[in-house]
């Protein structure tokens, strides 16, 4: 890897598949020390939903992208794609994640709690056993039941063990790299917020402790997933929740975690969260602008991670140069709207 590469921050717009949602498409670059967007969308599918961004840990000119027509992979920072070897079966990648031990292993989650894994970076995949048995679950009029792998985290201290954030269903977890799976959320639900999951991430400075995010709000767990707690986030909406969708750690800094949240799913108030003591207590951040709709994204430059990013369903985006204490907008270009991924290479 070369020292003089440029930097980019991805930023790529999708929607929802339940029906009447609105569905955007693009995908976009912007490098980290610049202030224009560019539209990279050669060799991807027409009209490419993006809902997950990943880069190569080790090679960052990789980058790969979920679609709703499978996984495409660039080598070159964006400027061309093409679809790598996975079977198509008719249904919108949502996650995508490397084993933080070994960069050859990859997952891909799909609607319908479909988990797809790859051995020798992304060349080949194959479909994993999720055979998870959810609790019953009461959905509103209108929800969509489907049990999409929003997240997908893997344990860096212990090989194979594996959660999914499931929307609708709760998190599972796997301690074989995904041959086997069981379901941590227990139990009868009259409705579908606490099981609306839409990220998970293990944490690095505290043993045990894995976090998940959701409709509800952001839970925490000290023994692996087996007993979760609220965290009890300022409150944002009239049910006393704040609507969480993305759930970062600072690279190199493993108590600093950050949290993308709102008053729900499409909303006009969106809101940061920061933990400095490794998720024990949250503070909510100022932006020193009010942003216009729900948090969705955010990441870090891994060459610098005290500059970050953070990105609105909107289209608003955010850039700070110093781990968050001042801001400026970097936003999408007019019309560029239905944030889903981001992620910074």
């Amino acid at each position: 890897m070369t020292t003089d590469r440029t930097s980019y921050v991805y930023v790529g717009l999708a929607g929802e598949t339940a029906p009447g949602r609105p569905v955007k498409s693009g995908l976009y670059r912007m490098a980290t020390d610049g202030q224009d967007w560019e539209l990279i969308t050669r060799g991807l599918p027409e009209a490419p939903a993006i809902r997950a961004i990943v880069a190569h840990p080790e090679r960052p000119e990789t980058v790969f992208v979920g679609t709703q027509a499978g996984v495409y992979r660039s080598t070159d920072q964006g400027g061309r794609w093409e679809r790598v070897n996975i079977a198509d079966h008719g249904l919108p990648v949502w996650s995508l994640t490397f084993d933080p031990r070994d960069s050859d292993v990859m997952y891909a989650g799909y609607e319908n709690c479909e988990i797809y894994r790859s051995d020798d970076g992304g060349e080949h995949w194959r479909p994993l056993p999720v055979t998870v048995r959810f609790p019953e679950v009461t959905v509103a009029p209108g929800a969509n039941p489907a049990k999409r792998v929003l997240r997908l985290a893997a344990n860096p201290d212990h090989p194979g063990e594996l959660y999914g954030a499931i929307e609708v269903g709760g998190v599972i977890r796997s301690l074989d790299g995904g041959e086997h799976w069981e379901n941590l959320s227990h139990g009868q639900y009259v409705n579908d917020d606490t099981v609306d999951m839409h990220g998970v991430l293990v944490g690095r400075w505290r043993p045990g402790h894995v976090f998940a995010i959701g409709r509800a709000g952001l839970f925490c767990s000290a023994d692996r997933g087996e007993h979760w707690a609220s965290a009890r986030l300022e409150p944002l909406n009239p049910k006393g929740q704040t609507y969480c969708r993305d759930i970062r750690e600072v690279p190199g800094d493993p108590k600093t975690i950050w949290v993308a949240a709102g008053a729900n799913f499409q909303s006009d108030l969106g809101a940061l969260f920061r933990s400095k003591d490794g998720g024990t207590s949250w503070s909510r951040v100022d932006l020193d602008v009010k942003p216009k709709s729900t948090m969705f994204a955010v990441a870090f430059d891994p060459r610098q991670p005290r500059h970050m990013y953070a990105a609105a369903s909107g289209g608003e985006v955010f850039a700070s140069a110093d781990g968050g204490q001042s801001w400026s907008e970097r936003h999408l270009p007019e019309g560029a709207s239905q944030v889903y991924a981001m992620a910074c290479a």
